[in-house]
């Protein structure tokens, strides 16, 4: 899968086990940017944990490529225990110097075209209850607050539903 933006610099395609590194870099940047009192589990080998993210035979890693720089990425699989119909986004992440230029709804149209051609009805995901800008990101997308699964006492997440819409 690859697309590309109308002027042609932006590709998203599948994450390479060569990238786990950088894709780990821009991962941590990007939280650390809603976390003020530091990055949960900072110490976990963060690169070692996308090349198994990557290899998975059942899961996807994109990444938005622009300039030969990986400037986004988003990860999803069906999550243990869900339905078939069902993908849960694990990670979704853009380059903070690259925030409000595309690039995130760009990684997200291609996430719903994956969504969509492998006949996945529903989209799940986690956000951080602190992290506003990324919710209303999602909100902008379509995505509610998700009623099967409300926020538990003390939980800082909140969870988010998407409805894939069907294909052309």
């Amino acid at each position: 899968m690859i697309s590309e933006r109308v002027s042609g610099a932006l590709v998203i395609r599948p994450a390479l086990l060569a990238e786990a590194e950088v894709v780990a870099d821009l991962h941590f940047r990007a939280r650390s940017t809603y976390y003020p009192d530091g990055v949960p589990q900072a110490d976990l080998d963060w690169t070692q944990a996308w090349r198994g993210s990557i290899e998975r035979p059942d899961g996807r890693v994109l990444c938005a490529v622009e300039h030969d720089r990986i400037v986004g990425i988003a990860s999803f699989r069906t999550p243990d225990g869900a339905s078939a119909d069902t993908v849960k986004l694990y990670q979704f992440h853009v380059d903070p110097g690259h925030w409000r230029s595309g690039i995130g709804t760009a990684l997200h149209t291609a996430c719903v075209e994956e969504w969509r051609a492998g006949r996945r009805r529903t989209a799940v995901l986690d956000v951080h209850a602190d992290n506003r800008r990324a919710q209303a990101f999602y909100a902008r997308r379509g995505w509610f607050p998700d009623p099967e699964n409300p926020p538990a006492e003390g939980d800082h997440h909140l969870f988010l539903r998407f409805s894939v819409p069907p294909g052309e």
